[in-house]
Order: C-alpha cells, then sequence, then structure tokens
C-alpha cells in the first residue's frame, strides 16, 4: 500500500503545480456589437452617423458594384510596405486621413465590408481599433457576398463623402513585433499562443507562399486556417460563437491566455485577429507576419507538425 507521503510524493513529481498552468477561465460573451448583418445595413445604410466601407485592393469591383452609399477605401491606405515587409500599419496621422476623406468621424458608426470575403475589410477593422475607434466599428457579416445573394440592391456609383473629424487613441500594443514573437518561440512570453492563420499546407511548409524564402511557420504555433471560422468561400457568413470558439479551443487558446496571430503578410491575421476579438478576447496582431519571419537572419522555421526547418 503506498502511503499518504509517498501520494504525495508522487503527485508533485508528476502533476506541474497550479501556478505553471495558464490562467483560463470562461469565455466571455461574445462582442456581438462589433458585426451587423444584411438586414440591419438595410435599415441603416443612409442614417447620418453610419459610415459603409467598401475595402480592397483596387476600385475594380467596388466600380462594377458596391453597397449604395458606400465609400471606397484602398487597402494601401491603410496598410503599406515598410523596408521591404508588405501590409504594415501606416503612421497614426495617415490613417487617420485615410478614414476621415471617406466620412469617418468620432460619433460614427463605421460598416466595413470588401473583398476577398471580408479580409480587407477585417485589416480596416484592425486599423480602427489601433486608431482606438475598433469600438465604433463592426464588419458587415457574410460581406457583398450574401448582400448580392439576398438580391439586395447594389451601385455603381456613390456620392462625394463628407469628411469626418477622428481623432486618434492610439493603441500600438495591439501590434507585435518579430523581436516580441522571437520571446514567444524562446518561451520567454509566458503562455502566449502563436495562431497561425494561413492555409494548412502553408502552415506545413508543403506550399511556400508567394515571397516566401523558407515554407514552414514560427515554431510553435498553432495552426487555425481563417476561413474555418466562416461557413463557406461562397457563403463568407460567421460560424456560431459557440463553433469558433470550439476551432480555437483545439488550437490551445482560452480565456486568460495572450494570442498573436499571424499569416503571410498580417492579412489572414486581421480576420484572426477580428473574430478573437468578436469572441471577447484581446488579441495582437504580428503584422510582420511569416514574411518577415522566415526573410530574417536567426530565425528559426519548424516544418510539418513541429520538426525544426532551420
Amino acid at each position: 500500500m503506498r502511503t499518504a507521503t509517498a501520494l504525495l510524493f508522487a503527485c508533485l513529481c508528476t502533476c506541474p503545480p497550479a501556478w505553471a498552468q495558464p490562467a483560463a477561465g470562461a469565455w466571455p460573451a461574445a462582442r456581438t456589437d462589433l458585426v451587423v448583418d444584411t438586414a440591419w445595413l438595410a435599415a441603416h445604410q443612409a442614417d447620418r452617423d453610419v459610415a459603409v466601407l467598401h475595402v480592397g485592393r483596387d476600385k475594380t469591383t467596388f466600380d462594377r458594384e458596391h453597397v449604395c452609399g458606400a465609400q471606397f477605401v484602398a487597402l494601401g491606405d491603410i496598410a503599406i510596405t515598410k523596408d521591404g515587409v508588405p501590409n504594415e500599419m501606416p503612421p497614426v496621422d495617415d490613417l487617420r486621413k485615410a478614414f476621415e476623406r471617406v466620412g469617418a468621424g468620432d460619433t460614427t458608426r463605421v460598416i466595413l465590408y470588401g473583398d476577398r470575403q471580408g479580409l480587407y475589410a477585417a485589416r480596416a477593422f484592425v486599423a480602427l481599433d489601433y486608431l482606438g475607434h475598433g469600438e465604433r466599428a463592426a464588419l458587415l457579416d457574410g460581406g457583398l457576398e450574401r448582400w448580392k445573394t439576398e438580391q439586395r440592391p447594389t451601385c455603381n456609383e456613390s456620392p462625394a463623402p463628407t469628411p469626418g473629424s477622428l481623432t486618434p487613441s492610439p493603441r500600438p500594443q495591439i501590434v507585435a513585433t518579430m523581436a516580441e514573437v522571437q520571446k514567444v518561440v524562446a518561451g520567454e512570453a509566458g503562455h502566449t499562443v502563436l495562431v497561425d492563420a494561413r492555409p494548412p499546407k502553408e502552415y506545413s511548409g508543403e506550399v511556400a507562399g508567394e515571397g516566401v524564402t523558407w515554407p514552414g511557420h514560427i515554431p510553435g504555433a498553432k495552426s487555425v486556417y481563417w476561413m474555418q471560422t466562416v461557413e463557406s468561400e461562397a457563403r463568407p457568413v460567421l460560424k456560431s460563437a459557440d463553433e469558433v470558439r470550439k476551432i480555437y479551443e483545439a488550437a490551445g487558446v482560452v480565456p486568460g491566455r495572450p494570442v498573436i496571430t499571424y499569416c503571410r503578410t498580417g492579412v489572414q491575421a486581421s480576420f484572426a485577429y477580428f473574430t478573437l476579438k468578436w469572441l471577447g478576447l484581446d488579441p495582437r496582431l504580428y503584422d510582420g507576419s511569416y514574411l518577415e519571419w522566415s526573410n530574417a537572419k536567426g530565425t528559426e522555421v519548424a516544418r510539418g507538425a513541429s520538426a525544426p526547418a532551420r
């Protein structure tokens, strides 16, 4: 028979102490204010305090058809190339001007949708959150794809915008640097979870991705392809909050654990950032993402599940 002392000793040897475990708690309620459906937008798109923004790399889609009254925001105005790394956060004043030009102001409710199944809209959300105005922004659930499927009216012209007045309250802490991600990889950042939002084949290294010299992923990162959180490419409507929670939980994301999202250049990761924010968490975005990481000297890359590639 094992003595009480022996049992206690065995537990101490095999059970990690409580302080070594990540602090986890119940999931907060989903942030329903960060998403609007097509019916809501149809009822409010002409409201004076609502700005509907269509985000795209160029105006091709916008000029062909867009939600009536929407204004166009170029991705290049809210995500710039810096030191050879694409889709980095612009200076605060440049971001302010980009959103003011299309009617965003301190009291404006900004509704975002755009090209690529909502990816560019999510990037615009991150930019507004960086400016301190994420609380007044929301994504159109399902985007233009859903709007058109429901046969709601579209336009190919747009009235001149009334410029807004936006007072920034910058939140640079939401953007993680490569140096901070290196600390996560080295085990110096507690129980931070790295979420890789790219397609699984890019995560594993089977496919490199444009501009990537060392295929694979950041060591220790978990794969959560951003498309897993929507119904389909043709109908990019968010899955239920419970479904999306389970997807992230399977990757080790739980309340109380810091989480940093990344992808190839920070755009897919912006959608992951948005969905985590929608779930009530406080994520961060590594906007340099894998392109910066894999091309940098001295960084380690993993392939497959976790095997180091260099």
